[in-house]
């Protein structure tokens, strides 16, 4: 094995280990990193990036049949499920090669291959094909190996795919059963219903999205079912069975579905397994996560961790902003912070949701008073367009201080418009600020400072 001697070891290519390696090497720290799949993670590879691609093909299916009312007569154009998958691996293969010459631009070395902790400063790494790998002696090490779709246990549960099959099915599923509630069962429910498939989406709990603002996940659900995703509500699966080419799913309910594909989508857990972490020391929590304090630090004094491979936010953004709090701590001056109250978030669900801030009942827990303003509208768009869909935006105010804590919207282009919005949260915008903004007409957007009554005070 060659024996290397750095002052940061990575382990993980994906956002955060890239973002962090680049920003030490940077500083001139010497910096390997070490990865056994592709660059860029779960994001590029499996996650955000191929999830936007397909919900963008998705949205040509809504364009298509909209097209007659603004006096383009046409047929509707049938989904190549083949040139999709090959466009889309062809843009994931180019991405790669840019996170690898992030790497090396930045004088990083990637290591391709499996780590493990050896001790508190040593890392082994196992090269892919196992004929050779690396003894490495780091003065920090970085754990961001990020998590993995999980499995729940019931019969038959190995019939269904997780997310990261989602992307290159061999046939696509004219007949999809998703099993979850969060960002990437309803993401994935409305992807493929977009892209022509018979779509039911079994949820465990009442409403979708738990954790956010409860208007907004029950907006969303009634445009989803508007739509033609079928919506089950407090029902679970108790088992998965193959008859022929048909895929069963026995709900807790009695109801039998029939399915091409069921995707499970109940969870994600970190990759820490086999790491060495708890053999070297560093704790984990019941779920197998690093621990971590508000800088990255392990109970280790030597070990860090950033991104998914912790419990905090599964957001790439997240990542990024841990990893650099991380490297100033440790090559810089320590005065980088991350402040997690104000993660602006989108999910790609059609229609999509933005959001930044407290959910109305977040915000009611502190226990001061509250105004709630809240609007839903149909889009000029749909005026012509004939589509059913609306709109809904929402802010949440602290009453004493006039402070906007939660803005809400489900619509188009969702994330792009809160995106700029949490900036000005950041920057700790009122009501009265919003009010004296103007806004930009005609557009969804204006809506969020032209809300002048509030539904409810108090």
């Amino acid at each position: 094995m060659t024996e290397l001697e750095v002052e940061l070891m990575v382990l993980g290519a994906g956002s955060g280990g890239v973002r962090a390696a680049r920003l030490a090497a940077q500083r001139g720290a010497r910096v390997a990193v070490a990865e056994s799949g592709p660059t860029g993670g779960t994001c590029v590879n499996v996650g955000c990036i191929p999830k936007k691609l397909y919900s963008y093909a998705a949205h040509f299916a809504d364009s298509f049949h909209e097209a007659p009312g603004f006096g383009w007569p046409a047929t509707r154009p049938m989904l190549d499920w083949s040139v999709l998958k090959a466009r889309r691996a062809a843009e994931i293969h180019r991405l790669n090669g840019i996170y690898d010459g992030v790497l090396s631009g930045a004088g990083a070395q990637l290591l391709q291959g499996r780590a493990r902790l050896t001790g508190p400063n040593s890392v082994e790494v196992v090269a892919k094909d196992g004929s050779s790998g690396w003894r490495v002696t780091a003065r920090h090490i970085l754990v961001a190996t990020g998590g993995h779709a999980t499995r729940p246990d019931f019969p038959g549960a190995d019939l269904a795919v997780l997310s990261d099959d989602m992307f290159d099915l061999p046939v696509f599923p004219r007949r999809l059963v998703v099993i979850g509630g969060g960002y990437i069962a309803s993401e994935m429910a409305s992807i493929f219903h977009g892209l022509g498939a018979v779509v039911h989406q079994v949820v465990r709990h009442t409403a979708l999205l738990r954790g956010f603002d409860t208007d907004t996940a029950a907006f969303l659900a009634q445009e989803m079912q508007k739509k033609g995703v079928q919506l089950k509500f407090g029902r679970q699966p108790l088992a998965i069975a193959r008859d022929g080419e048909d895929l069963k799913v026995q709900l807790d309910d009695g109801t039998l579905l029939l399915a091409d594909t069921v995707l499970l989508a109940t969870g994600r857990g970190p990759n820490t397994r086999g790491l060495g972490l708890t053999e070297a020391g560093v704790a984990l929590s019941p779920t197998g996560a690093v621990q971590v304090d508000g800088a990255g630090q392990s109970s280790l004094a030597s070990v860090h961790a950033v991104g998914d491979v912790t419990d905090g936010p599964q957001l790439t953004p997240v990542a990024l902003a841990q990893a650099g709090v991380v490297v100033d701590r440790l090559f810089g001056q320590g005065e980088r912070r991350f402040d997690a109250s104000l993660i602006p978030t989108a999910v790609f669900t059609h229609p999509n949701v933005g959001t930044v801030g407290l959910a109305e009942a977040a915000a009611r827990a502190h226990g001061r008073p509250l105004r709630i303003f809240r609007s839903d509208f149909r889009p000029l768009k749909h005026t012509l367009s004939g589509s059913s869909e609306r709109c809904m935006v929402k802010l949440v105010v602290d009453a004493a201080t006039d402070r906007v804590l939660g803005l809400h919207m489900v619509g188009a282009d969702a994330g792009e418009i809160v995106q700029g919005f949490a900036v000005a949260m950041g920057m700790g915008a009122t009501k009265a600020q919003f009010d004296a903004t103007l806004g930009i007409h005609p557009t969804m957007a204006e809506e969020l400072v032209t809300m002048r009554m509030p539904v409810s005070e108090g």
